[in-house]
C-alpha cells in the first residue's frame, strides 16, 4: 500500500529551502490542507497486530532482564546488524514493579512485532514472563537463559539464530491503512532555551490541537515543568475528575521538587536565556496546546480514550524514597513510549542528538541557529516562525506533514544515525495513586 502522497507535497524545511517552502505555503494549497477533513484523509500503511493495534514500525526487540545479561543481548543485536533489531533492558537484579511494568508495556508496543528476552537466570525479572506477555498479544516471542545455554558464546549464537528467524517471519506482517486518528504521539522538552516557549513548543502545541481535532491522542509529559502554573493547568481539565487528578499530581510534583531541592531548570537553560522555573514552565506547558486535558496517565499506562493526556512520571511517596523523576531525556521518552506513543517529539532549543528505542523521535527546535549547526541531527526547524518566514499555523501543518512521512516509513535523522538510547531506572510509582486519592 502506498502513502497518500497527495497530502505530502512538502516534508521538511532545510536551511537551503526556506524561500521555496515559504512560497509554497502561501495561498490556496495550504488553506485546503489545513481543513480538518484533509487531515483525516491522510493515510499510510501501518503494521496490523493480532490484537488489533497498528504500528508504524515492525521491530524485533531483544530485552535483557539484568545487567549481567546486557552484553549478550547487545552482541546479538550488533551481529544481527539490522535497523529494526533493537535492544532495551533493565539492569537491576532486585525486584522493581515500575521497571517490570515498563518492560511489559514495551514488549507489547504496537511498533514491536517480535521479542527475544535474554536473562542470566537468578534475577527477579523473569525472561519467560516477558516472552509470554508478548506471545499472548500475538507477537513472535522467545526467551533464553544464559546459565542454561552454556554461557556467552552459545547464548549469542542461539539468540542470533532466533532473531534472524523472527525477521523472516515479520516480512509477512499484514498491513492496514492508518491515519492521524490512529496515532498516539508524545511530547518531551530537553535543552530548552528562550525559543522553546516562543516557537518550538508552541508549534508542537498547535500540532497537538490538530491531532486531537483529527481524533488522535496527544500525550505530554513533565509535570515538574508546570511549577507555578497550577491555575492554568486546572483550567484545562476536561471534567471534575480530571481536575482532581491534575491538582493531586501537581501538588505531588511540587512536594517532590521541594524534597529533593531540585526544580527542573538547568545551567543550560539559563545560558539559553531562561531566568526562572516559572519562565521555563510557561514554555514547556505550551507544547500541550489548548485542548481540554482528559486526565493523568501513569508510566506504562495506555490512554483509556482518545484526546489529550498528561503523563506523570514523578515518583509517588514511598518509605524507600528511591527513584528520581526524569534523570535524563531518554527516561522521559521511554516513559512516553511505554504508554503506547507511536513516536515522540523532542523539543530542544539548544539542540540534542539523542533518539530512542522502540519508537522514532522527531527532534524539533525553535532556534534556527541550532538547526543550522546541528542539521545532521535535528529533524524540524520551527525557528522560521521567529525569522518571520512562517506563521505558527503553517509551521504546525509542516510538522504534521513530516510526522506523516515518518509514520509512512521515512527514517528520522536519529534513526538513520543509529540513535536508539533508552533508560529504565529503579523507581517507585503507585499506578492507582492519583485515581484512588481523587475518589475516581
Amino acid at each position: 500500500m502506498a502513502i497518500n502522497h497527495e497530502c505530502y507535497c512538502v516534508y521538511g524545511i532545510s536551511g537551503t529551502a526556506h524561500a521555496a517552502v515559504r512560497g509554497s505555503m502561501a495561498g490556496g494549497p495550504m488553506e485546503d490542507f489545513m481543513e480538518l477533513q484533509e487531515w483525516k484523509k491522510m493515510s499510510w500503511p501501518g503494521y496490523r497486530r493480532e490484537n488489533g493495534s497498528l504500528g508504524i514500525r515492525n521491530k524485533v526487540l531483544v530485552v535483557y532482564t539484568v545487567e549481567c545479561a546486557s552484553h549478550v543481548a547487545r552482541e546479538i543485536v550488533r551481529q544481527a546488524d539490522h535497523p529494526d533489531v533493537e535492544v532495551i533492558g533493565f539492569g537491576g537484579c532486585t525486584d522493581n514493579a515500575y521497571a517490570i511494568r515498563m518492560l511489559l508495556a514495551l514488549v507489547t508496543h504496537p511498533n514491536v512485532g517480535a521479542v527475544l528476552a535474554v536473562g542470566l537466570g537468578c534475577e527477579y525479572t523473569r525472561a519467560e514472563r516477558l516472552a509470554d506477555a508478548a506471545a499472548v498479544q500475538g507477537r513472535e516471542a522467545a526467551y533464553l537463559m544464559i546459565q542454561e545455554n552454556g554461557g556467552t558464546l552459545q547464548s549469542i549464537a542461539k539468540g542470533l539464530e532466533t532473531v534472524r528467524r523472527m525477521l523472516e517471519k515479520l516480512k509477512d506482517t499484514p498491513r492496514a491503512p492508518m491515519g492521524f486518528q490512529d496515532l498516539v504521539v508524545g511530547a518531551e522538552c530537553g535543552g530548552s532555551d528562550f525559543t522553546s516557549g516562543l516557537a518550538g513548543n508552541v508549534a508542537v502545541g498547535k500540532f497537538f490541537d490538530l491531532l486531537e481535532e483529527t481524533g488522535g491522542t496527544p500525550v505530554f509529559e513533565e509535570i515538574v515543568e508546570a511549577v507555578g502554573l497550577k491555575k492554568l493547568l486546572l483550567e484545562r481539565a476536561a471534567d471534575e475528575r480530571a481536575r482532581k487528578e491534575l491538582a493531586w499530581t501537581y501538588e505531588k510534583a511540587l512536594e517532590y521538587c521541594r524534597s529533593v531541592r531540585q526544580y527542573s531548570v538547568s545551567p543550560g537553560n539559563f545560558a539559553g536565556g531562561l531566568t526562572t522555573i516559572e519562565e521555563k514552565s510557561m514554555g514547556a506547558f505550551a507544547k500541550s496546546g489548548t485542548k481540554p486535558i482528559k486526565g493523568v496517565l501513569k508510566v506504562a499506562m495506555a490512554p483509556p480514550e482518545k484526546g489529550l493526556w498528561l503523563l506523570d512520571s514523578t515518583p509517588d511517596p514511598h518509605f524507600m524514597q528511591f527513584g528520581i523523576t526524569n534523570p535524563n531525556d531518554n527516561e522521559g521518552l521511554m516513559a512516553l513510549i511505554s504508554c503506547g506513543c507511536h513516536l515522540a517529539l523532542l523539543v530542544t532549543g539548544r539542540g540534542n542528538v539523542t533518539g530512542s528505542a522502540v519508537a522514532p523521535v522527531v527532534k524539533v527546535t525553535g532556534n534556527h541557529e541550532t538547526y543550522r549547526k546541528l542539521e545532521g541531527d535535528m529533524d524540524f526547524d520551527a525557528g522560521l516562525v521567529l525569522e518571520g518566514m512562517s506563521t505558527l499555523e503553517e509551521t504546525a501543518a509542516q510538522l504534521g506533514r513530516y510526522i506523516g512521512k515518518v509514520c509512512g516509513g521515512h527514517r528520522t535523522k536519529g534513526e538513520v544515525l543509529g540513535h536508539k538510547e533508552f533508560c529504565i531506572p529503579y523507581k517507585y510509582q503507585d499506578r492507582e495513586a492519583a485515581f484512588r486519592r481523587c475518589g475516581a
